[in-house]
């Protein structure tokens, strides 16, 4: 770690240079440890494809050469609903490889017994978190880009097509409200002890809630609602919008889904890094952050 500090009397203060590397050291040494598993991305950007497949193949099963006109006149979004499926679809990748790579993080760093020595480091736990969740959203990101290429050349549909840039900047926006996400999820998994059955449950949820083969206005107005202020949410409608030019959830102008994202993005890392440390604190005064 760094060990460069501020200029001042009393005890020395990590510098900003001193925080920012130890975002880069826990970010390489997560991508010195990928790297040995060469087909690990791969493997992983199938899975958006396959998760895709599934209701293309029975969307096609059913309705045949009518099934992209089908699915215009029953949802009012787009007659080319394998982009619309495939974009769904990778994007909940991004953010269920977000939960999963930090949840696992969290588990195995318990097991290892690697953890307390984490609490022995003179970092902030914030920094180190912030480099654990920047390697899971540059690796997610990375399947992202992997899997539409690859899908679109499977399903045949043009990933060009739409205004790519604004797509990227709901990416972009995206990240921070997944970032505090992540710190509420690791937060979860550093006090029940448990990563598996957790994670599968929750994936699915949010699967539910981000409408990935669906809009979202297919749901009863209240749960409009939840599923419109839940981030990941937004963040597919925003991509998904802008790849195929069909209306945001919140009308027709972008900068409205845009500017709520930004909104979000500056409150949920906040919000989640104190949920993480109110956890450790409490799990230091009962059972400790030893035992697993």
């Amino acid at each position: 770690m760094a060990v460069a500090v501020s200029r001042g009397i009393g005890l020395g203060r990590p510098s900003w240079k001193a925080n920012a590397d130890i975002i880069l050291t826990v970010l390489v040494a997560r991508l010195k440890i990928i790297s040995r598993y060469k087909g690990l991305l791969v493997m992983e950007a199938f899975l958006p494809i396959v998760f895709a497949a599934f209701p293309l193949m029975l969307g096609i099963a059913i309705g045949g050469e009518n099934a992209g006109a089908n699915f215009m006149t029953n949802t009012g979004a787009t007659a080319d609903y394998k982009m619309f499926m495939l974009l769904g679809a990778c994007t909940f990748t991004v953010v269920t490889l977000m939960m999963w790579l930090i949840g696992y993080w969290v588990r195995r760093e318990q097991e290892t017994g690697t953890l307390e020595s984490l609490y022995l480091a003179p970092a902030k736990r914030f920094y180190v978190l912030a480099g654990v969740t920047t390697y899971a959203f540059l690796r997610s990101m990375l399947v992202f880009f992997i899997a539409l290429l690859l899908g679109s050349l499977l399903f045949q549909v043009n990933p060009f097509g739409g205004n790519i840039g604004l797509a990227m900047l709901f990416v972009a926006a995206g990240f921070f409200p997944l970032w505090g996400i992540g710190f509420i999820f690791g937060a979860f998994i550093l006090k029940i002890k448990e990563a598996n059955s957790v994670i599968q449950m929750v994936q699915w949820i949010v699967a539910f809630l981000m409408g990935i083969y669906y809009p979202i206005t297919f749901f009863p107005s209240y749960l409009q609602y939840v599923a419109a202020s839940f981030p990941p949410t937004i963040m597919n409608d925003g991509i998904r919008s802008s790849m195929l030019g069909i209306g945001y959830i919140f009308g027709s102008d972008w900068w409205v889904s845009f500017a709520l994202l930004l909104a979000l993005s500056l409150f949920l890392p906040l919000l989640g890094y104190q949920i993480f440390m109110a956890t450790e604190r409490r799990l230091k005064r009962k059972e400790g952050v030893g035992q697993y």
